[in-house]
């Protein structure tokens, strides 16, 4: 009996896992909202919300997650950002160091401005549990709009990142 129920919670987990490697999330070029969220990380995501910043898509963007060590300037020079848009319309959040903080974060910064949609974006392995642990620190209400940006990670971060989900999943309804 011990047997079978271990054999079928491994399948449960390795049939998850195929699901989650094999069918990611995709970018939405139809993405629209109050704000554009970008936690930091792999490439792309920060140009990918500077494009919807700039096209109109949304009026705010915050970068959560940002180093210390990280000046408004140089974020400025990295990306080439116009000065009058940094400061009308980027925030730069030092607070987060994880997913959760930037979820935690974000959702301060969103009851600051009164936003009631977001765009987050993320890379495509991250999309979900960025997504969960969003959700779980927002009100009812706020309308979260996914955009992955692909990747090319690799099995490692597939296989660390589907069991940081579960963890996730399993956790969020006791927040």
């Amino acid at each position: 009996m011990i047997r079978r129920l271990m054999a079928f919670v491994l399948l449960a987990w390795l049939g998850g896992f195929v699901w989650f490697a094999g069918v990611l999330p995709q970018p939405n070029l139809a993405a629209k909202g109050d704000a554009v969220v970008v936690p930091t990380g792999s490439g792309g995501r920060i140009s990918r919300g500077l494009d919807l910043l700039r096209s109109g898509a949304v009026e705010r963007m915050l970068v959560t997650g940002v180093d210390a060590s990280v000046k408004e300037k140089e974020f400025e020079a990295e990306y080439r950002v116009e000065p009058q848009l940094m400061e009308c319309c980027i925030t730069l959040g030092y607070i987060a160091v994880d997913t959760r903080g930037n979820a935690l974060e974000t959702a301060d910064w969103v009851a600051t401005h009164k936003h009631g949609s977001l765009v987050l974006v993320t890379a495509d392995w991250h999309m979900r549990r960025a997504a969960l642990e969003l959700a779980a620190q927002l009100p009812p209400g706020i309308v979260i709009v996914r955009d992955a940006v692909r990747s090319q990670a690799s099995l490692w971060t597939f296989f660390l990142e589907y069991n940081k989900f579960l963890v996730a999943y399993v956790v969020a309804p006791f927040r």
